[in-house]
């Protein structure tokens, strides 16, 4: 049985809507959840789309539905971008403006679907997650250095720390590239190499680490060429380094979901925030364009209003 729908169904369109545009809306709100158990708030949710795509299009001139042609949602789909919907909305339109022409195309009072073509957004993506300092010197601080695999994990958080250095460059790394004396590391991602700096704190942990406890965790693998290897003396793979980083996340206990990829967030930001250059930072980070780059400003500047606004006493 279909849902009864209560919505503003009933209210009179804006002026220049078409009657058959409403009539077919509403065929379609009475058809289409007989046969697709829809609930009743995902079918206010197609009501609610469809009518502001109709107001849209009574105002392109389109009195009918199969007058709607692909340009048409190519426009319609700009002015969704340009009131600032975000991602997840537009993917709910698009939904609910395909549920709507498969209708039409089903009962065959269209012959071709403009949304046939319309790409799935990408989903938002989450703001990158930024350590504090605080809770940055805490995690550099969980390893054990007694025991081998602290060392281990010590010079990997260091390293992560102090160059921004990608997952997959980090487990990349041979004994070749690494260059503790001069205070550097060579790096490749997608076929370019690039220098990066290392401070005195993640030359000493790497140090540590290569003449302590490396040779430890080999065991009898002595042809090994990778830095970081595992408890079998072989190429940390990257699930282990996610483990790495999330169990001494535990341990210094801090809350909330900590990726590897955190602590390259946190790399460029606080270079930022302590006046570093953008574009030293993005050849740093291996950055192909600035605008990558250019997000930690934004964030930088944001997290700074926020201090400003906590602690100034005349902020509030």
């Amino acid at each position: 049985m279909p849902v009864e729908y209560m919505g503003d169904r009933h209210h009179s369109l804006s002026e220049g809507i078409a009657g058959q545009m409403e009539t077919e809306l509403q065929s379609f709100l009475r058809d289409w959840p007989a046969d697709r158990s829809l609930s009743e708030s995902t079918l206010m949710s197609y009501e609610r789309d469809l009518r502001h795509f109709i107001r849209f299009a009574a105002d392109a001139g389109i009195s009918a539905p199969e007058q709607v042609q692909k340009h048409h949602m190519a426009r319609y789909w700009l002015t969704l971008r340009q009131e600032g919907r975000k991602n997840a909305s537009l993917s709910r339109y698009r939904v609910s403006l395909r549920a709507f022409f498969r209708y039409l195309m089903d009962k065959q009072r269209v012959t071709a679907d403009p949304t046939a073509d319309m790409d799935a957004p990408k989903p938002d993506s989450p703001p990158p997650r930024i350590l504090t300092a605080v809770q940055v010197e805490l995690l550099l601080a969980s390893p054990d250095p007694a025991e081998p695999s602290g060392l281990r994990d010590s010079a990997i958080l260091e390293t992560m720390y102090a160059t921004g250095i990608r997952v997959s460059e980090l487990i990349a790394l041979d004994l070749e590239h690494v260059h503790v004396s001069l205070g550097f590391i060579r790096c490749s991602a997608n076929a370019k190499e690039r220098i990066v700096p290392i401070g005195r704190a993640a030359s000493a942990s790497l140090e540590a680490y290569l003449q302590s406890g490396r040779e430890r965790l080999l065991r009898d693998n002595s042809e090994e060429q990778a830095v970081f290897i595992n408890r079998r003396g072989e190429r940390m793979t990257r699930q282990g380094l996610w483990k790495i980083v999330k169990k001494h996340a535990a341990l210094a206990s801090i809350e909330g979901d900590l990726t590897p990829h955190s602590l390259r967030h946190s790399f460029a930001a606080h270079l930022l925030e302590n006046g570093a250059d953008v574009r030293a930072v993005q050849e740093m980070m291996g950055h192909a364009g600035l605008a990558a780059t250019q997000k930690y400003v934004h964030l930088t500047k944001s997290r700074m209003k926020e201090v400003y606004e906590r602690s100034h006493p005349r902020a509030r």
